[in-house]
């Protein structure tokens, strides 16, 4: 039986996500800190956090990975007659502080959450450095919905959504991936599987194969530092997120 191993908190070493339990499913580690060093080393290996006030510090890698490839986005006939017709407006880092806090309220069905002050503090950081990114969905000049993660290279690594209005967090990922998909990102990581990720045309790569694909993808030129990156994008209305699937593989 393979035994949690606890991290040196002196070094950022990982055990292989291979040796991660069955059950919980993907646990593999215990312990360390969420130094941002620590985090882009968990991500590069296919790791991310997951925890909750209280608990020690938990490491992850499930297995199967669910991850959306931009190119294969799937907008639905409804979900496109949504965005000619809202009046939303994406922008993209505008105001991250704002969206991490906003994914860290109580939900309707429960008041828990694992994005912790520490973990938000340490992914602001991460924003600060230009590895962590937020989308930001507005109604006017209302905050309604968004998401924030971590790229790094061709890879996003998705972390929570927020939405106060109906379609929001949806809007703000098909945002994102048009844009990834027009700077050639190959991979969204959404770790878990949901039936909202699942519309949206989500699938399930084994964790061999993810970790493969997110050691070479993560080292590649990141789309996030080129001059047409979502960064430098000023605000949007939410149909003009069409035109990034008209010519692209998205259906």
């Amino acid at each position: 039986m393979t035994e949690l191993r606890w991290l040196d908190p002196d070094s950022l070493d990982f055990p292989p996500a291979s040796q991660a339990l069955s059950d919980p499913n993907g646990l593999l580690a215990v312990g360390g800190d969420l130094d941002p060093d620590r985090l882009i080393a968990a991500y590069r290996q296919g790791i991310f956090p997951w925890y909750e006030e209280g608990q020690p510090l938990l490491w992850w890698s499930p297995d199967p990975r669910t991850v959306v490839r931009p190119s294969s986005v799937h907008l639905s006939r409804s979900m496109r007659k949504f965005l000619r017709k809202t009046d939303f407006a994406v922008t993209f880092d505008r105001c991250f502080p704002a969206v991490i806090q906003a994914c860290a309220a109580p939900r309707d069905y429960t008041d828990d959450t694992w994005i912790t002050p520490a973990m938000q503090q340490s992914y602001t950081e991460l924003h600060r450095r230009g590895q962590a990114h937020s989308v930001e969905v507005w109604q006017g000049s209302e905050l309604v919905g968004g998401l924030y993660g971590v790229g790094l290279g061709q890879v996003f690594f998705g972390e929570s959504m927020f939405s106060r209005r109906s379609n929001a967090s949806k809007t703000a990922f098909i945002a994102l991936a048009g844009r990834l998909q027009q700077l050639g990102c190959q991979l969204i990581d959404c770790q878990m599987p949901t039936d909202h990720l699942e519309s949206l045309g989500a699938q399930q790569l084994s964790r061999a194969a993810f970790t493969s694909s997110v050691q070479h993808l993560s080292s590649a030129p990141d789309c996030w530092s080129v001059p047409d990156s979502p960064s430098h994008i000023e605000a949007m209305p939410a149909a003009s997120i069409l035109e990034s699937f008209t010519t692209g593989g998205a259906t």
